[in-house]
Order: C-alpha cells, then structure tokens, then sequence
C-alpha cells in the first residue's frame, strides 16, 4: 500500500453489511483486503453486525476482531464520528432519498472519501448543491453510482472515447442488455424517484445553477426515438436512468472526452414487440406509482434487503455496447460481466473504494464520478477482478452503421 496521507483510524468503513448487497460487499472486501488494510462495520443494530464480521472471519481468521461501530442516519453525532474514523466510507443503504443525505453531509465534512450505489438523480443532484463546495473545500471525494449504475457507462465511455483520435469531435452511444431481474433495492428507489417527478426536475434546476460549465468545449446527451440499430442487430429502447448524466458529468471534467461530445443511453431488444410492451409497461408504472397504496403493493413484491440465490446469479449476465464516432473512425467497444444487480455491483462498489484507498488518483475533490475520480486505476482493478472492456471493432468510418 502506498503511504497513508490521510491518517485515520480505519481505511474503509461499511454500512449495510447486514443487507444483501451489503453482505456481498463486505464478503468481496474480505476476499481482497491488502495486507495491513484496516476495516470497521457500521450500522443500527450490533447483534445482525456480530454476525456479519462472523461471516468475515470465515474468510479471513485476521478480521474476527473487525471494529463494529454505531451508525445511525436519525443520529448525526453517530455518523460524525464514523466519517471522522475513516478514510473511505462505502453505504449500501437506501433508498438514498431517504437514508443517505446525513451521512453524505458528514463526510463532506470531515473531509471523508464516500461511495454509494445511488442512482436516483434526485438524490445525487440534491446532494451536489448542498455537499460539492463543502467536500471541495475539505477535500473529500463524493462518488456516487458505483455499481450498475453507473460504472460500466461511465468507465466504458472513457475506455471508448480512449479508442478514437484526441481532439477531435466525438459521438457515442450506449447500449445495455442483461437477463437480471430487477434488485429490491433499486425497485424502492425507483418507486422512490418515479413519485416524485417534479421534485427531480426542481433539484437538477437547482444544480444547472451553480454547475459550471467548460469554456470552448460542448458536452450533451441525446434522447431518440426508438430505432433499430443495425451495427448491433438490436432495437433501441432510450432508457431514463441517471447513467447518461454521469457520463456527461465525467465528459465536462475531462478535456480529453473532445471539444464536443454526444452521448445516447439504450437498452437494446431483439423484438420489436418487446419495445411496444415495454413502453406500454412504463407508462403505466409511471401512473401506478403516483397512488401510494399501489405503490406500497408494488414495493412488497421484492422488499428491501433480499435478492437471487446464488444459483440465479450465476446464470445472470450483462452487456454494455458502445459505438463511438470521431476523427473519421468508429469504435464498437464492449463491457461484460456475471450478475449485474448484485455479484458485480457488490465488486464495483468494493474496488471504487479500494481504489480511493490505496491507489494514486488524479487530484479531485467534491462530488466527482468514477471516470473523474479513478479513471484508468479503476479500470486496471476491474479488468483484474474480472470486468471484460474489449474492442469489438475499430474501423475507418464510412457510414455509422445506425
């Protein structure tokens, strides 16, 4: 391990280990602990945390005495002292509308490296007008999505726009596929956030205010009609999920994303009838949950803190395509792995913060994205852990192939 600049009492500390992605995170962690690296467990309820270093232990014999701290979104001073114990602090406790801002607000205080999984933009936006100045000023590296959402958009753009001529105008889009059925946790944030519409759109106002823009450069994202897509054989589904704007996000920070740079999010289909059904699907979920009691009945299906056996998990697997354009080449690169909602989410989240740990980083501070913050180190750990970016094909472009 490279010296430590920051001396604090634990390296990484973990709240929701008692949960399912938790315990996965905690479980990987254990796995991949470099020699020395020191880990604490925090959370509500001791016995449940008892447990979960029980786990730990069988793993590894050294973290049978792994320090179990109090931590309590209800009790600031709890949390206060658990940012101030830590270099990085990992939380898998959501929804984070409504668990995460007081935990967010003490380590942008205490100058505190944190990681979330949160992709509900409401809550990272919120987050951005009330903690960037604060963590700037302290230092402290806020990085949210750091699973699924949105890791493999946001590091496979950076690894595709990588591909292509620097300097020159770039156009990417990003395709998703996947046979995983939805996580409880992201459910409930996503009843979450689908609720309050308005709420999200006064909150990325909000931000647009005080986010400053670059001087001589252009970045967007782009929303379409579905389509079909020739290069990939696959119908385009535009998929409202916060990965577009993380990837703009880390394209705003980063010169070498190109003067002027376009980014399209899809889920890719084989069949056209799944397009119609899966629109006609979200319309009327966007209906449903603005009835709380049906809300409610939709959120019992699949409670929080549960997931897939492992026998699912290891049938279930991801796709991310993207196609870039510039400099008169086209790119299709690809990022693939195992179960993305659960097995990889619980590796990505676990390597971000092992990356902010131990690895020498560019310079950031505030609320950064993953590009932004670890970029190349965080895709030399994933590429390691077993994540696949791949070029497909690179070629000189003589038609988009769209």
């Amino acid at each position: 391990m490279p010296p430590r600049t920051n001396p604090r009492r634990f390296d990484l500390v973990l709240l929701g280990a008692t949960g399912f992605t938790g315990a996965l995170t905690a479980e990987y962690l254990a796995a991949r602990l470099p020699p020395g690296a020191r880990i604490a467990l925090a959370g509500r309820n001791r016995p449940k945390l008892e447990a979960a270093r029980d786990r730990l232990a069988r793993i590894d014999r050294r973290l049978q005495d792994t320090a179990l701290l109090h931590a309590d979104s209800s009790d600031p001073q709890s949390l206060a002292r658990v940012a101030e114990s830590a270099r990085v602090v990992i939380t898998t406790v959501g929804p984070y509308l409504e668990h995460g801002g007081p935990l967010v607000a003490a380590c942008a205080a205490a100058g505190t490296d944190y990681v979330d999984l949160a992709g509900e933009p409401e809550f990272v936006d919120r987050m951005y007008v009330e903690h960037h100045a604060t963590a700037e000023r302290t230092g402290a590296r806020l990085v949210h999505a750091c699973g699924f959402d949105s890791v493999p958009h946001d590091l496979g753009a950076l690894f595709t726009v990588q591909q292509l001529p620097a300097g020159v105008p770039v156009t990417l889009r990003g395709v998703v596929r996947t046979n995983a059925t939805v996580s409880g946790g992201t459910l409930h944030s996503a009843l979450g956030q689908l609720s309050r519409p308005r709420a999200m759109l006064q909150a990325a106002a909000g931000r647009r205010r005080l986010e400053p823009r670059p001087r001589g450069r252009r970045v967007r994202t782009r929303v379409g009609p579905p389509r079909r897509d020739r290069t990939l054989g696959a119908w385009l589904l535009p998929l409202p999920t916060i990965d577009p704007e993380v990837v703009k996000r880390s394209a705003l920070a980063r010169p070498d994303y190109g003067p002027d740079f376009t980014y399209a999010h899809y889920a890719g289909v084989r069949h056209l009838a799944t397009v119609a059904g899966a629109l006609a699907g979200f319309a009327a979920a966007l209906v449903a949950v603005q009835v709380p009691s049906l809300r409610r009945a939709v959120g019992r299906r699949l409670p929080r803190g549960e997931g897939p056996s492992a026998q699912r998990r290891d049938r279930t697997w991801f796709t991310v395509d993207l196609i870039g354009e510039g400099g008169g080449r086209t790119v299709h690169t690809r990022v693939s792995g195992a179960d993305p909602g659960y097995t990889e989410t619980a590796k990505m989240l676990a390597e971000s913060a092992l990356c902010l740990a131990f690895d020498d980083n560019p310079p950031t501070a505030g609320q950064v994205t993953t590009a932004t913050a670890m970029g190349e180190n965080l895709l030399r750990r994933l590429g390691d852990a077993g994540l696949s970016f791949a070029v497909i094909t690179s070629r000189t472009a003589t038609r988009a192939g769209r």
